[in-house]
């Protein structure tokens, strides 16, 4: 191991993020175990995220960040050897070698990033819910509104479809109420004027197709380096609930769709999830519960999730517990809160004899951190106080010019920047009422090839997915994905009949609330 005497870079098993008195080092092989990086707004968050989303692309690992400020851009261009930098490199014996790093940039919007989309029927009832705050009466009623999409054949895929399966119960009330309990037209009302103020945050462009294919997340460039996939999030983040709410989507799918794998000498995938308050706050005991479970499931996929936030105290103990890695940037201690939040703080780490941690902890400088990553066999190391060392790429945000540069060579251009309107609910509850139709026998090609791959895999059972449902999943959401317009509704009539409807539906039904039904 280096010395401080000696030149300290990376390795082909840790990644040099600092140095104090000894040089502080991450281990790829423990990564996996998850990591907080919290601190006040200034104190240098944003650079240690920076530094180590570096490290995992140059190992081989794929990078997902949520990016609020912009700042986080500046990995895709070359860094620049600015007095500070080299300042601060040479104080680490480190030579500063200016580099930049494979980009793709996402943004809910399609603005300034290729589109993110997701089927309301992936979303599911409960996540649904969330984004709309619904109290339980009204996430009941969504529920009746899914399950009977399933039992009609409808497939939902955006907001229109949504609104016309609310619309349909709302017009057979009464003979769904003999069967499901309670749906009242007043509820479906209040229901749909939250889906109006959704639409209004942009949920309107998110749900529909195609819908994003995670594997374009974990891939590697022609060097073998990891892809840093950038999520452009400055407006995403004028509504918190839908970017919460959007990321915990993500991460269910990845628990949901990668094999197990263990612990793998790097990770699959890193995921920086920023503003990390925003997924636990005000979230329902149920909802927590399957959060909890995921963070602490997810590691065996081989996937690292790291929390971004100011305090310690936003993240909930139960998954705090998890989180292996820590770097710590200053917090201030004004108020009673301040204060527990550096308690907790110091609490969390390892206690380090020659280290006063509450104090440190106030007296930290821009760019410096406390730090604790796990060694050995998974125990954590002794706090220390060191300097991040600085990032390689460009510090600060791109310019719009360079920006589009990117995109326009992106390995996935073309693939997500045109919308489908498959034939779906909408489509085929039009269809009904204009008589042109028969009941239950629509839904598109995705409904029609998703109900044989889910008759031939035995996938219409309710719950977590086996093999043979996400295998069916992926064999549906590829033919979408393919296949535009007319060609997918001449298909879908092609493949016709009557073979288990409903199946096709509960094949694409989000992963996080297959999880909470079981």
């Amino acid at each position: 191991m280096a010395t401080s005497e000696t030149r300290t870079i990376d390795t082909d098993e840790k990644i040099f993020i600092g140095k104090g008195e000894q040089p502080a080092w991450l281990t790829l092989g423990l990564a996996n175990r998850h990591g907080l990086v919290t601190g006040a707004t200034g104190t240098g968050k944003t650079v240690s995220l920076q530094v180590m989303a570096e490290g995992f692309a140059r190992a081989g690992a794929p990078v997902f960040a949520a990016d609020i400020k912009g700042d986080l851009s500046g990995i895709s261009e070359m860094g620049e050897a600015r007095d500070f930098i080299l300042k601060r490199a040479a104080g680490m014996s480190l030579s500063f070698r200016p580099d930049r790093f494979s980009t793709v940039f996402w943004d809910v919007f399609g603005e300034q990033g290729h589109p993110v989309r997701a089927t309301v029927s992936e979303m599911g009832p409960l996540l649904l819910s969330r984004m709309m705050d619904l109290n339980d009466v009204q996430e009941g009623v969504l529920n009746i509104a899914f399950r009977v999409a399933d039992e009609q054949g409808l497939l939902l895929l955006d907001m229109k479809d949504l609104r016309a399966i609310l619309s349909f119960i709302a017009d057979h009330a009464a003979e769904l109420t003999t069967h499901y309990g309670n749906v009242s037209k007043q509820t479906v009302g209040t229901i749909q004027r939250q889906l109006l103020v959704l639409e209004n945050q942009g949920g309107d462009k998110f749900f529909g197709e195609p819908a994003l294919d995670l594997k374009d997340f974990m891939r590697n460039d022609r060097d073998g380096r990891g892809m840093v996939n950038i999520l452009v999030a400055d407006r995403l983040m004028q509504s918190p609930r839908l970017y919460a709410t959007f990321l915990l989507w993500m991460l269910s799918e990845l628990f949901e769709q990668l094999p197990e794998v263990g612990d793998p000498l790097k990770p699959k995938l890193v995921f920086f999830f920023d503003e990390a308050h925003l997924l636990f706050n005000d979230a329902p005991k149920p909802l927590m519960e399957k959060i909890e479970q995921v963070v602490r499931l997810i590691r065996s996929k081989g996937v690292g999730v790291y929390f971004v936030t100011q305090n310690p105290i936003d993240v909930p103990d139960k998954v705090l517990a998890q989180l292996g890695n820590r770097v710590q940037h200053a917090l201030r201690a004004f108020t009673p809160r301040d204060q527990k939040a550096v308690a907790a703080a110091a609490q969390t780490f390892r206690a380090n004899p020659k280290l006063d941690t509450a104090q440190a902890i106030m007296e930290l400088g821009k760019g410096e951190a406390l730090v604790s990553f796990l060694e050995g066999n998974g125990i954590p190391a002794m706090v220390e106080r060191v300097m991040i060392r600085p990032p390689t790429a460009r510090i600060g945000p791109i310019t719009p010019e360079e920006r589009k540069a990117i995109i326009d060579s992106s390995p996935v251009k073309g693939k997500y920047d045109t919308a489908i309107d498959s034939e779906s609910a909408y489509e085929v509850l039009q269809k009904r009422v204009s008589g042109t139709a028969a009941g239950g026998t629509g839904g598109g090609i995705l409904g029609q090839i998703g109900a044989i791959v889910g008759t031939i895999f035995g996938t219409n059972t309710r719950g977590r997915m086996s093999t043979g449902q996400v295998i069916a999943r992926s064999v549906t959401r590829s033919v979408t994905n393919k296949v535009v317009g007319g060609v997918a509704a001449d298909l879908g009539k092609s493949v016709g009949g009557s073979v288990g409807n409903s199946v096709g539906r509960a094949i694409v039904r989000g992963a996080l609330g297959g999880l909470l039904r079981r």
